[in-house]
């Protein structure tokens, strides 16, 4: 069983009643309540707080309510001997495994990265997960500015490239899983990072990090909520594909929908071979070029009495709802060919072999 934990004091200095704010019509605090709800991961949902507003709002949205010792409420505590607290108040008698603290100022986490977090845990020895993301500029290039003037903080970097300075990571301030069975409190080292998307990470301290929040929030959710039409207009496609070996479909390949990588554009198509039916939805397929390439990778071939190029090395899985309408169909004896090609590819050479 899993406990789920919601520091919320009513406190807060630089925005008045952060965690109860409207945020896009509702409070600041509901949506992690909402988004703990709906990962169904836990067995008790708490919000931890010294405020009966905050406690009467929680409640309207399905937490339960611990009111914390005035001494756990003041600008010094940090949110780790909350939790701590939180953790011995409601697990005296050991019925939870794992534990995890979600801040109330998480409005654009995602239930995906709060189960990978319990997942990648449940897999390591560690005692901790926590949700990260990487800095947006290299923090090795920072200054500070003293007496109006800017000084490095690090001046053996200042002649690197962006691009040659090791990637960083940071706290997303979302989620920390506990092992219960660990004694020890919260450190970075040896935790487990969740990397989530610099796009779904907001730290909420200002009034303008309060409006960049609800900025990113409606951006998340208009795209959200357009491909997730998208997808079940694809899904409500009952027409019957007769998928089968050596056909060429032409395929749109914009968007993310399922399997396949990303492509260039909504409404971008392109031809595919059929390699290999995986059962009624999906198949291996080799998207095909007229653009000349060269290297093993590649395989020249004609098709409708033009040159083309099968592109081995892009060989992937394709939704069939992306088929838009058949091509055509390679020959038996050019099929084969190029089969030949992809065998030896991935034919794996031997240390005893001549």
């Amino acid at each position: 069983m899993n406990l789920c934990i919601i520091p919320a004091r009513g406190g807060s200095k630089r925005i008045p009643k952060k965690n109860i704010k409207d945020f896009n019509g509702k409070p600041l605090i509901a949506y992690s309540i909402e988004t703990a709800k709906k990962s169904k991961l836990f067995s008790k949902i708490v919000v931890s707080t010294d405020n009966e507003e905050i406690a009467k709002i929680s409640e309207n949205f399905g937490a339960e309510i611990l009111i914390r010792p005035k001494e756990l409420a003041d600008d010094y505590t940090g949110s780790t001997e909350v939790f701590e607290h939180a953790i011995n108040e409601l697990n005296k008698t050991n019925e939870f495994e794992y534990a995890c603290m979600i801040y109330p100022t998480a409005p654009l986490l995602r239930v995906e990265y709060l189960k990978k977090g319990l997942d990648e845990l449940k897999k390591s020895d560690a005692c901790y997960s926590f949700a990260a993301t990487s800095y947006d500029f290299p923090i090795l290039r920072g200054f500070e500015i003293i007496n109006n003037k800017a000084k490095m903080i690090f001046p053996e970097f200042m002649s690197y490239r962006s691009q040659d300075l090791k990637e960083v990571y940071h706290d997303a301030g979302a989620f920390y899983w506990k092992r219960l069975s660990c004694s020890k409190t919260f450190h970075f080292n040896d935790a487990i990072p969740i990397i989530m998307p610099r796009y779904l990470v907001v730290d909420i301290d200002t009034e303008e990090d309060f409006i960049m929040a609800k900025k990113l929030y409606k951006i998340n959710k208009n795209e959200f909520e357009r491909w997730n039409e998208l997808k079940q207009k694809l899904n409500k496609k009952n027409r019957y594909i007769d998928l089968k070996e050596r056909k060429i479909f032409l395929v749109a390949v914009g968007k993310n929908i399922g399997v396949e990588s990303y492509g260039k554009g909504d409404f971008f198509v392109r031809p595919v071979l059929v390699y290999k039916k995986l059962g009624r939805d999906y198949f291996l397929g080799i998207p095909l070029t007229s653009k000349e390439k060269k290297g093993e990778y590649y395989y020249k071939l004609i098709f409708k009495n033009k040159t083309n190029y099968a592109l081995i090395n892009q060989v992937k899985i394709f939704d069939i709802r992306r088929n838009k309408y058949r091509a055509g169909r390679l020959s038996n004896d050019t099929f084969h060919q190029l089969r030949k090609r992809i065998i030896t590819i991935l034919t794996p050479i031997r240390e005893n072999d001549p």
